[in-house]
């Protein structure tokens, strides 16, 4: 039985990876077993080199259609690798950020075009699309000002992006959240670590009881 595909989703500094690092502590030992948790960019050891390229800041140089690709690219190599035969063998796959980060940020914040973006990574994936996505709804200047102060000065290449460009991105999300209401559910992510915990629980246990 194929395993269900769970992708989070949210502006720079919303506190995706400490969500769901926490949401793995309300999962029983016995169930956690049968957990993948993965990451984009990155995800298998060809996706993590590509993912330095992408984040390095010395690469100002980057293209924007270069930066659409490179992820796309990143992206098909960690579904073909990790994701694909996880979910065939039965696991359950959480991933930190998938396509939609790449239609929001490449396709709305670089002005690449919305569909444009969705076509490389459809042929990238083999049209895998997430069964649930959770989004972390998140002013980006308070998730900007969250990354000053606990990483000062270690800012990646896209988070040292100006406002203007997260605002754009953050944007985008609304707009796919507008069309795809069944599949992205919001969390508030402006609240406390254990209250966005236990809405973010509550959402999947409402569709895949059988994680818990």
């Amino acid at each position: 039985m194929r395993g269900h595909f769970i992708t989070f989703e949210g502006p720079d500094g919303a506190g995706k990876t400490t969500i769901i690092n926490e949401i793995l502590k309300q999962i029983p030992a016995a169930k956690k077993k049968n957990i993948l948790v993965t990451r984009e960019p990155g995800g298998s050891k060809i996706s993590e080199t590509i993912r330095q390229i992408i984040l390095d800041p010395a690469n100002k140089e980057m293209d924007d259609r270069t930066e659409a690709l490179l992820y796309a690219a990143q992206r098909g190599q960690h579904i073909n690798e990790t994701v694909r035969p996880a979910l065939m063998a039965g696991k359950n796959v959480f991933s930190d950020r998938y396509i939609d980060s790449s239609l929001a940020y490449q396709g709305v914040g670089r002005n690449l075009g919305i569909e444009a973006v969705q076509l490389i990574n459809d042929f990238a994936t083999n049209n895998l699309v997430a069964d649930l996505t959770l989004f972390f709804d998140l002013k980006p200047e308070i998730g900007l000002a969250r990354i000053k102060k606990l990483r000062p000065d270690q800012e990646d290449r896209l988070e040292q992006e100006k406002l203007a460009f997260h605002q754009k991105v953050y944007e985008g999300y609304q707009e796919l959240l507008s069309r795809d209401k069944k599949r992205i559910k919001v969390v508030d992510a402006s609240q406390s670590i254990p209250d966005v915990v236990a809405q973010s629980v509550k959402i999947i246990k409402s569709k895949f009881p059988e994680i818990f």
